[in-house]
């Protein structure tokens, strides 16, 4: 599959809550770097991801990609994404953010996909305390720091 098919392919089951669909874009045992929840392992994680977690607390998801680049071994790929929020906080504001998708590809699947989100706006958005809102730029902190290439500069 071309990057931009598969791409389409990722948003659109996104956007459908087609877990299923959304876990075949990944090697069996694929792993999916969620910005908010963490790593899901595996097809049957990664579809529970979509179907359960995405919209246990948002729905009407829209997801853009832009601009991809692919050398067939990685996929990257500008992003803006945004859902209506139905946390109590949030009030049923439509919260958005930017970043980029960072796919490892192996057999024309996805074998490792992760992020680099700028989630600070949507997290206001939502309405979330300060606490809360640092809370959550304290476990992204620690992800960052815990990865191999970022060991050098953790400190």
């Amino acid at each position: 599959m071309n990057p931009k098919d598969m791409l389409a392919a990722f948003t659109r089951a996104v956007e459908s809550r087609d877990g299923t669909g959304f876990a075949r874009l990944f090697t069996e045992n694929g792993i999916y770097h969620d910005a908010f929840y963490g790593a899901f392992e595996g097809r049957a994680r990664i579809a529970e991801l979509i179907d359960d977690w995405f919209y246990r607390s948002a729905r009407d998801f829209l997801w853009d990609m832009h601009d991809p680049v692919s050398d067939g071994r990685m996929l990257y790929a500008r992003y803006v994404f945004s859902y209506v929020s139905t946390l109590p906080e949030a009030q049923g504001r439509r919260v958005m953010f930017e970043g980029v998708s960072v796919m490892r590809l192996e057999d024309g699947l996805i074998r490792e996909y992760h992020e680099v989100a700028n989630t600070g706006p949507a997290l206001l958005r939502i309405g979330f305390p300060p606490e809360r809102v640092a809370k959550i730029l304290a476990r992204q902190d620690e992800a960052l720091r815990s990865r191999d290439e970022a060991r050098r500069h953790a400190g």
